[in-house]
């Protein structure tokens, strides 16, 4: 369909009034980069997802990270959206002088670092969704392979489609979501279909590309007028219905779900990967169920990352939490909701 058709389509519509999720976080980045917002009815709302690792790990997996690179044998590798997340006391950022801690590029970098020095103890904070466990995965049969023994997973990796099924079941206001492209590479479009029937609300995959993402809130907006709720995959360059199998194979070797904490939205089961078997060795001690830590009172990060408020309702949001000086996780990543908001309006 021509994309001036459905800009006009949208523009135009004067149904009732929906709330529609994008989950990824580079959704949200693409929808403020081409003025998505400007183009649609007011009565289409378009909120933030729980799609940001960075944004959900709980503050005690922050302390774990801190903790293990303060010991006398251990160096911690981190990708660099970890370092500003705050902790108890601090984040890694700022305990940078008391502990051991690398900002690498690729898991793969603290293998070569175990190797290189047997006798330091060597940790990664492995943190995302179905998109990044797959080169956790391999780095540890690598491991396991070449006999490093002084290598250890400290893991917060999460998987998105409990988190969706939380948000259906707790956000009975949500109409439709636009699911995470990334994610679906790897998962395939299969795994929303049971969502879909079973609450009846579309789940469309899009990719991050303008004409991309108004096709997405177009077909969603039409499920709805018509009664459906079904999966649809307008990303079919990049997405397969059933995902990656060679990923999905690998995950599956070395990870086994579990509980896992979310933070703002509590425990949610079945959710997080840990290794298992033969690949357990490797595990920093990510088996213990990270509590979660309250939020200051003042911040909202847990309501953003379900869409109840738009990040400019918390009342610190450029008041005393910035992305110089993050006061919540939101803020912090490149991917979460409360960063791209202020990028986006200051």
């Amino acid at each position: 369909m021509d994309v001036g058709k459905i800009i006009d389509g949208l523009s135009s519509y004067d149904g009732r009034e929906l709330k529609l999720m994008e989950v990824c976080g580079t959704h949200t980045a693409a929808i403020f980069k081409h003025g998505i917002r400007e183009l649609i009815s007011p009565k289409i709302r378009l909120i933030s997802g729980p799609g940001c690792p960075v944004c959900v790990t709980p503050t005690a997996f922050i302390d774990a990270c801190i903790d293990f690179a303060k010991r006398p044998e251990g160096e911690l590798f981190t990708f660099g959206d970890m370092m500003k997340v705050p902790g108890t006391d601090g984040s890694l950022s700022e305990n940078k002088d008391d502990a051991d801690i690398t900002v690498m590029y690729s898991p793969f970098e603290a293998l070569r670092r175990a190797q290189e020095a047997p006798d330091k103890l060597i940790g990664v904070a492995a943190v995302g969704f179905e998109t990044t466990a797959p080169a956790y995965a391999l780095m540890v049969k690598e491991a396991r392979k070449l006999g490093v023994k002084n290598l250890r997973l400290i893991t917060a990796l999460k998987t998105a489609i409990p988190a969706l099924r939380w948000i259906c079941e707790n956000q009975e206001d949500v109409d439709g979501f636009i699911c995470p492209g990334h994610v679906s590479v790897i998962t395939g479009v299969r795994v929303y279909d049971e969502l879909a029937e079973k609450y009846r609300r579309p789940f469309v995959v899009s990719g991050f590309e303008a004409e991309h993402i108004l096709a997405a809130i177009y077909r969603i907006v039409h499920q709805i007028q018509d009664g459906e709720g079904k999966t649809e995959n307008l990303y079919r360059n990049a997405v397969e219905d059933e995902g990656n199998p060679k990923a999905l194979a690998v995950m599956d070797e070395v990870f086994e779900t579990g509980p896992a904490m979310w933070r703002g939205l509590g425990q949610i089961e079945d959710s997080g990967l840990y290794l298992k078997g033969e690949y357990a060795a490797f595990d920093g001690g990510s088996r213990q169920l990270f509590q979660d830590m309250e939020l200051p009172e003042a911040c909202r990060c847990g309501d953003v990352i379900v869409g109840r408020i738009d990040p400019n309702e918390c009342p610190m949001f450029g008041k005393g939490c910035d992305p110089m000086d993050p006061y919540g996780p939101c803020m912090v990543s490149a991917e979460g909701s409360c960063g791209i908001w202020y990028r986006n309006t200051y």
